[in-house]
């Protein structure tokens, strides 16, 4: 089997297991919450947790590539999310599934990120579009497999199984890079933007955490201000170093590219109400509907199933009507979508449900990678690891607050009543608030020029550069 075809594959191991367990996680929710007696809306710290790891991480994973080595940061990230995974397993109270899932955000953001930078660095171009067909398979199938196997153990073994399958896919990813990847001695780096990185990451976690933590009587309701507030002033400084260094860490000179803007800004505001489905959709099912988490599982990967359609069409779609069109009347229709699942009741026919969530799953699908596709458009090669980096945060700070404003709407709801309980009715106040906050994101479409993109859509390997980029809750 050729270079091409071998290395994504390595990688499609470490992707495949990073989206396996997220959306098993999100399928056994309430039986994690029954056994570590705790409130289902309280484990949003375990989703935000993780993503908030990524977010903090990912922007030096490369700088750790280029100093350590690229292959030897794969390997034991891979190891790192290993030993989260073990731990996640291992968990008795809140606390405890809290910090193992910082250590597996940990190893996911080095893991997924530096694999792509070794399929950039040792596939030449003209095998680019080859191989990153082969990585995009896998990573479609876990989103599409892993509610029912999720749902399967934890409706007939035991929730902790979910993590511990991580193992051997771990095991098997470690072997064959070991085996099969090319060794990748380390690079010339930069110097690591400390100051820059210390600021962002504070920032960015103390805005995020006091969020995720406001109303639920965590912290005293000063300190959940007072960390809002030293996150937002950190940001702030932040903004300012970033301006003033020639190589942050982030580099918000980026946002002056219209394509890219459009990209983070209105992809950012979308991502919140895609960030909140995998986060609401089996609560709904399992505590409003009753179904098991094996049922509940099986119907939410009909939005798989649509995303991973969409694979066959989205170049055509692109080519016929371009960028800004799609983008807008596309968030629309996805959105709109997404506000449909606030319809759902115990007696809409399961053949009805599967349908929506299939032409939904396909429609999100659609708008991530154009979105991803256009974020590239006009970054140059010299540009194109900064962006990334700058992207994948994005991309994880936005679905993080996706579970936080969804989990605020529901404790909101039970506040007005006064009850500790979940109602139908309050998924769907919920669903129809995300789904607004997300068509918000087609103004900042409506900004873009006709011909937005079409550097893109003339050739085929920026695109499949873009394509690269997909995360594992887009679909």
């Amino acid at each position: 089997m050729s270079r091409a075809r071998v290395i994504p594959l390595i990688v499609a191991s470490a992707l495949f297991m990073e989206n396996m367990d997220g959306t098993v996680i999100a399928t056994s929710l309430p039986a994690i919450a029954a056994d570590l007696h705790t409130d289902p809306i309280v484990l949003k710290l375990a989703f935000t947790t993780y993503l908030l790891a990524l977010t903090v991480f990912i922007p030096i994973s490369g700088w750790c590539a280029d100093r350590i080595g690229a292959k030897f940061v794969f390997r034991a990230a891979m190891g790192v999310f290993m030993l989260g995974s073990i731990a996640c397993g291992a968990s008795q109270s809140l606390g405890w599934l809290v910090a193992a899932r910082a250590l597996q955000g940990l190893g996911g953001a080095m893991m997924v990120p530096v694999g792509r930078i070794i399929i950039l660095r040792e596939i030449p171009k003209s095998e680019l579009v080859n191989a990153l067909a082969w990585l995009t398979i896998p990573a479609l199938i876990g989103p599409l497999v892993g509610p029912p196997i999720g749902g399967f153990i934890t409706t007939f073994l035991d929730w902790r199984w979910v993590f511990w399958m991580n193992i051997p896919i771990g095991i098997f990813g470690i072997a064959v890079a070991t085996l099969f990847m090319p060794e990748m001695a380390p690079e010339t780096a930069p110097p690591l933007d400390v100051k820059g990185f210390l600021l962002s990451a504070l920032g960015l976690s103390s805005i995020v955490f006091g969020f995720t933590v406001l109303g639920r009587d965590f912290l005293p309701a000063s300190a959940v201000l007072a960390l809002i507030g030293l996150g937002i002033v950190c940001v702030a400084i932040y903004v300012r170093h970033a301006f003033a260094v020639e190589k942050p860490i982030l580099d918000l000179r980026l946002l002056r590219i219209p394509s890219f803007n459009a990209g983070v800004m209105g992809g950012s505001l979308y991502r919140v109400g895609v960030g909140a489905i995998p986060f609401l959709m089996p609560l709904m099912f399992q505590l409003g509907f009753g179904l098991t988490a094996f049922q509940s599982g099986m119907l939410t990967c009909s939005a798989a199933l649509g995303a991973m359609s969409m694979k066959l069409s989205a170049s055509y779609l692109l080519s016929r009507f371009g960028f800004r069109k799609l983008l807008i009347v596309n968030a629309v229709l996805s959105c709109g979508f997404i506000a449909c699942n606030g319809l759902f009741t115990q007696t809409t026919p399961v053949a009805i449900i599967s349908f929506l969530l299939l032409v939904g799953g396909f429609l999100r699908s659609l708008q991530f990678t154009a979105l991803n596709a256009l974020s590239y458009a006009d970054i140059d090669r010299r540009s194109a690891s900064v962006a990334t980096s700058f992207y994948s945060v994005a991309q994880q700070l936005s679905l993080s607050a996706g579970v936080a404003v969804a989990a605020f709407i529901l404790e909101a709801m039970q506040w007005q009543r006064g009850e500790q309980t979940l109602v139908i009715g309050d998924f769907s106040i919920a669903f129809f608030l995300v789904g607004a906050i997300a068509a918000l994101s087609s103004l900042q479409f409506l900004r873009l020029k006709e011909d937005a993109g079409s550097a893109v859509l003339a050739s085929r390997a920026p695109r499949a550069h873009a394509d690269m980029t997909e995360n594992r809750n887009e679909i």
